[in-house]
């Protein structure tokens, strides 16, 4: 099954007139094509819509067949019609026309390549591409979190090669399994979650991509080197965030009990978070391997400080505490 993400992949082909084509040629149109829900009316002020069943209800009054077959359609064309790039989300375009009015709602959306009209997407169609969009999304998300998955973060980083910019941001918990034997796997998905939801409020945008490669890991990807601020909100954001998932005990002591590499029991830090940060400022990648291997050697350094911090592979050394 081929699952399409861009609204001009599912457009087809409809009939184009001309805003003063006569109605009674669009009669003849609808017709002779009975199964012809709609055609485009493109003229000097843009595209339009007749729907057939507009049609036949505005022809079918008393007088409506005497007062239009002669006259233009551009007496009964929706001007208001939806109309979208080939390049835009299918998604976000179900959303658009769901939010129409309640009489334009199951209208066709008419779909544009640059200044062209290319086609049009019935509502039936549209929401059967959005079905099997999510279908094929909820395979590569993470469960947990509902963040794009391993697959999706590969995909994004081959893409990332291309960019003259970016940062590539590789976001985990120091301590986490100590959490979770303290504290139990539910609080512990709970702070996964929580964790994901601030990562969403700093990196769900646009401009950035945020990714959930298992587990505490995580991945965000800038299309600048401007990471150093929204990495320090992130810290600042966790260490409130952390409060409220410790009993009072342990967090006036700023540690757990448990049971360290070596077996025996021992104080443990509280969670803290580490963003290892890989940037092309000093360094050219030719494949995602030399970023992860890069991520790695960097990730090596913020593990080796207690506590919250970042580190990048730009800072020549200098880490930056929370």
């Amino acid at each position: 099954m081929d699952v399409f993400t861009q609204i001009g992949e599912i457009a087809e082909p409809i009939p184009v007139v001309l805003p003063e084509t006569k109605c009674d040629a669009l009669y003849q149109l609808f017709k002779s094509n009975p199964n012809l829900e709609g055609v485009a009316v493109t003229g000097k002020k843009g595209i339009s819509l007749m729907m057939r069943t507009r049609f036949f209800q505005q022809i079918g009054t008393q007088y409506g067949y005497n007062l239009y077959m002669g006259r233009p359609v551009k007496l009964l064309m929706n001007v208001n019609a939806l109309v979208v790039d080939y390049s835009e989300q299918i998604t976000e375009v179900s959303v658009a026309a769901m939010e129409r009015e309640e009489s334009d709602l199951y209208d066709l959306v008419l779909v544009t390549s640059g200044d062209r009209f290319h086609g049009a997407v019935s509502i039936r169609r549209l929401l059967l591409a959005v079905a099997d969009v999510r279908a094929e999304m909820a395979i590569f998300m993470n469960p947990l979190t509902g963040l794009p998955g391993n697959r999706i973060i590969d995909d994004r980083l081959v893409q990332v090669l291309k960019q003259d910019q970016f940062s590539v941001l590789y976001i985990d918990l120091d301590q986490f399994k100590s959490y979770n034997d303290s504290y139990g796997f539910k609080l512990g998905d709970e702070l996964i979650q929580a964790t994901a939801a601030l990562l969403r409020e700093h990196f769900g945008v646009a401009e950035a991509f945020l990714g959930h490669i298992g587990g505490d890991d995580f991945i965000a990807i800038l299309n600048n080197h401007q990471y150093k601020q929204v990495c320090e909100e992130v810290i600042s954001q966790f260490e409130e965030l952390k409060r409220g998932f410790y009993n009072e005990q342990d967090w006036s002591n700023q540690y757990v009990m448990g049971e360290g590499r070596s077996g025996l029991n021992r104080p443990i830090p509280l969670v803290s978070v580490s963003i290892a940060v890989v940037t092309n400022l000093y360094q050219r990648y030719e494949n995602i391997n030399q970023i992860i291997d890069e991520a790695t050697r960097v990730k090596k350094s913020c593990k080796s400080i207690n506590g919250s911090i970042i580190c990048a592979n730009d800072m020549k050394g200098e880490a930056v505490r929370s």
